[in-house]
């Protein structure tokens, strides 16, 4: 029926063109087929399509292995018009999706490769969109909150903000205020009145409390003070001083409490240093980075002891599987497994990395996780990123 549908498309369209040149078309229907992998059939829109061909569709290519007509009668060619399935697809291309020709299979690696290079990068826009709504969300917070407090003395300003922070804090739960990874609390000190306004008034201008909250808990003129230490350890805060000292007393007694003192001569080295401090409160991302890629090209199980263990038959396309690292199997660009293998085998021998164009076999640590032919074996590795805080205070 499927076919008598394309058939009767391609007579409605009149899909007569030019036999010679590039072959262009476009993929009707997509499925995988347990013993052929990949099948399309498609419309052929221009061009003579012939076995051995280089396509590409989609984010897939193809080298042409396979022709068949409506009939399911092997061909060599295909001309304008004549509705086809092609065999010989590395992934699964998507229904409505443009066939072109190229001239190699490194030209067609590139194609595929900029399309899921470009397919990302929209991805990413998408984040930084939703990001940058968010910043706007916290910056239009902050602007309401200096309208607020604009027209108070700076030490007014701050006091009043800092009993409002002790409000606050009496209505958190008792274990978040005497541990919270994502605030940092902290003491400034200053040599004058003028380098304290100053620092205060740059902490104003933060604007990522979505990230990791800043509480100012004390400020003053002058030394660091036991007081200081002591109100550092109670909020587990850190003491940030500029053109002043810490003697040693004083110093010894924060090692012994775990209060970090940090002196600083330049103010935009604090500043620096509270940025790091921040950073350092965020947790890390993680990114993943692709090792090796393999295909499944046929599936079967294996006994032992009293149970069936499924096995994939794979081919490497690029880079290397390697045993020890992580790995997914992906369906239809769907993620459905990540764990670890049990078992890789090249032939019989047991093996630990299989590199670009070698056959192997591979069982997983999941054993009701079914192959199917087509899917996707992604070897990668998993590494711990630092974070940095997007509060830019315009140094």
């Amino acid at each position: 029926m499927m076919w008598c549908v394309k058939i009767t498309l391609a007579e409605i369209l009149e899909l007569k063109a030019d036999p010679t040149g590039p072959v262009e078309g476009t993929v009707i229907e997509s499925f995988t087929d347990k013993g052929r992998g990949p099948v399309t059939t498609a419309i052929i829109q221009r061009g003579t399509l012939r076995k051995g061909s280089i396509l590409v569709a989609g984010k897939s290519w193809a080298k042409v292995r396979l022709m068949f007509d409506e009939n399911g009668k092997s061909v060599n060619e295909a001309y304008p018009s004549m509705p086809v399935g092609i065999i010989g697809w590395k992934d699964l291309p998507s229904a409505g999706d443009e066939i072109l020709e190229v001239e190699s299979e490194a030209r067609a690696h590139e194609v595929v490769d900029w399309r899921k290079y470009e397919q990302e990068q929209e991805k990413n826009k998408e984040a930084l969109k939703t990001i940058e709504e968010k910043r706007k969300e916290h910056q239009e917070a902050h602007r309401k909150d200096r309208e607020k407090y604009g027209n108070l003395h700076w030490k007014e300003r701050s006091f009043i903000k800092y009993q409002e922070r002790k409000e606050q804090k009496l209505l958190r739960p008792k274990e978040k205020v005497e541990r919270d990874s994502n605030m940092l609390p902290v003491i400034i000190k200053g040599d004058v009145d003028g380098s304290v306004e100053t620092i205060l008034n740059i902490m104003d201008t933060y604007d990522a409390s979505h990230e990791c909250e800043l509480e100012l808990v004390h400020f003053g003129v002058g030394d660091i003070s036991e007081n200081d230490v002591n109100l550092a350890e109670a909020f587990h805060g850190v003491i940030y001083g500029f053109n002043v000292n810490a003697g040693k007393v004083i110093q010894e007694s924060a090692a012994k409490k775990g209060v970090k003192i940090k002196l600083h001569k330049i103010i935009y080295r604090l500043v620096e240093d509270l940025q790091e401090e921040l950073s350092s409160r965020l947790p890390c991302t993680v990114e993943e980075h692709t090792v090796g890629e393999a295909s499944i090209l046929a599936t079967f199980s294996i006994t032992e002891g009293k149970k069936k263990v499924p096995v994939a038959g794979c081919r490497v396309q690029k880079g290397q599987l390697e045993k020890q690292k992580k790995f997914k199997l992906i369906r239809n660009g769907d993620i459905i497994w990540k764990g670890s293998l049990t078992s890789l085998k090249h032939h019989k021998d047991d093996v630990s990395v299989i590199k670009t164009g070698m056959d192997c076999g591979l069982s997983l640590d999941e054993e009701m996780i079914e192959f199917k032919v087509g899917d996707r074996i992604v070897c990668y590795e998993e590494n711990e990123v630092l974070a940095k805080t997007s509060w830019d205070p315009g140094f």
